[in-house]
């Protein structure tokens, strides 16, 4: 019988006795990060907050956008669940800050290096296919409960789509474009940053789109951890068997889910 657990059991302990250090300082500075989106929304009023979305969905998607968001919102604000809301659009915001921080540079180097994507291919493919409960066991032991180990293991669930689209981005890039750059003397900056970028920014985009996507779905399953928001609620609804606040959460999440995809998606269609 092969017991894998056990070693990876013994792993984990090991980071934990030994980089406890580097855990700490790391969980104060995620705190923060995700404290700053927080007060940001917080701060400012609903009133205000509302019509900015609003225009943003009409701007960026439609008019039928627009008005669902209107309604969506208000429909939040009076089921009274405003405060879970923001503090879910914090958690999604900062982890897919996290997120497409480690990725987008990983999906670049993916894009440009054959054998690189040969290594991570098997590496994102654990990622995506494990369950994402199993994210949460050393999200606790590194972190404790809270936000952080949520957020943490929102950027590992989360991660691996921008990964996987900006490397397909770059790669799928039309040579003659390429070749036509270095004929006017581009030199290997310039062809990055003003050629394989630019026409590989769509793709990217989508790849944002779905990593957002998945960070929302993982905060809501972190509330099992703590991570508050309106996983909360939805989890309230579970284990008291409040069949209502179970769907009130539920809904209130599909309509946060439903805006920020239309409004992602929107800017990538623009772009």
């Amino acid at each position: 019988m092969v017991n894998i657990g056990h070693y990876i059991e013994i792993a984990i302990e090991w980071l934990v006795e030994e980089c406890a250090g580097f855990f700490n300082v790391l969980n104060v500075c995620v705190e923060g990060f995700i404290n700053s989106f927080q007060l940001v929304l917080y701060t400012i009023p609903v009133y205000i907050f509302i019509p900015l979305a609003v225009l943003l969905a009409w701007w960026k998607s439609d008019k039928s956008m627009g008005l669902f968001t209107l309604l969506g919102l208000l429909l939040i604000l009076g089921m009274g669940f405003w405060e879970e809301t923001m503090q879910t659009l914090a958690l999604v915001l900062s982890s897919t800050c996290m997120a497409l921080l480690i990725g987008i540079p990983l999906g670049i180097w993916t894009g440009k290096n054959e054998r690189c994507n040969r290594i991570l291919r098997p590496i994102l493919d654990c990622m995506q296919s494990m369950p994402a409960f199993v994210y949460l066991i050393p999200a606790v032991l590194f972190f404790g409960l809270g936000t952080v180990p949520g957020a943490f293991a929102t950027v590992i669930f989360a991660m691996p789509p921008v990964v996987r689209l900006t490397g397909v981005g770059i790669r799928q890039l039309s040579e003659t474009a390429m070749e036509a750059a270095r004929a006017f003397g581009a030199t290997p900056r310039q062809l990055f940053f003003k050629v394989q970028l630019p026409l590989a920014l769509p793709t990217i985009l989508i790849g944002i789109n779905q990593t957002i996507m998945m960070s929302l779905s993982m905060v809501v399953v972190s509330a099992m951890i703590s991570a508050g928001g309106l996983g909360e609620v939805v989890l309230k609804g579970i284990t008291q068997m409040k069949i209502g606040l179970g769907f009130e959460g539920g809904i209130a999440v599909v309509i946060l889910a439903i805006i920020l995809d239309r409004v992602t998606q929107g800017i990538a269609q623009k772009r």
